[in-house]
């Protein structure tokens, strides 16, 4: 996978997994790209007990979310910069996104999850078909 600017074909930072970040301020353009190419995205650290909490409850509703673990990356800090700048006065991490659309971190999960809204969601991104 290469994540490049509209029409970008100069050389990015490589980072982890194949991922190219054309250059630190485009930490938003992999963020939005992301989360728009995928039904379910979250952003983790992977010794983060509150992002391992997320992934399991998602992984137990049957959702496959695209996992990224920002301390595995070499432009992780550029996101997660991005990131808290996006869940203002909320935690950070884990980050959700549902159908390209920011949810918010655990405490946000676990309230739609039980609420009851969101399996609806989830549906409605395409990443529940049942």
């Amino acid at each position: 996978m290469q994540l490049m600017p509209e029409g970008g074909t100069g050389a990015g930072i490589p980072v982890s997994d194949g991922v190219m970040l054309p250059n630190p301020e485009s930490s938003y353009e992999v963020v939005r790209r992301l989360a728009a190419g995928n039904a379910v995205v979250l952003f983790s650290m992977s010794g983060c007990c509150m992002c391992t909490v997320a992934k399991s409850l998602l992984f137990s509703l049957g959702v496959g979310p695209t996992v990224v673990e920002l301390d595995e990356l070499g432009a992780g800090r550029d996101i997660h910069a991005a990131l808290c700048q996006l869940a203002r006065d909320q935690q950070a991490l884990p980050a959700v996104f549902v159908g390209g659309k920011f949810l918010g971190s655990l405490e946000t999960l676990v309230a739609c999850h039980i609420n009851g809204t969101l399996v609806p969601l989830l549906k409605d991104a395409g990443a529940l078909w049942l």
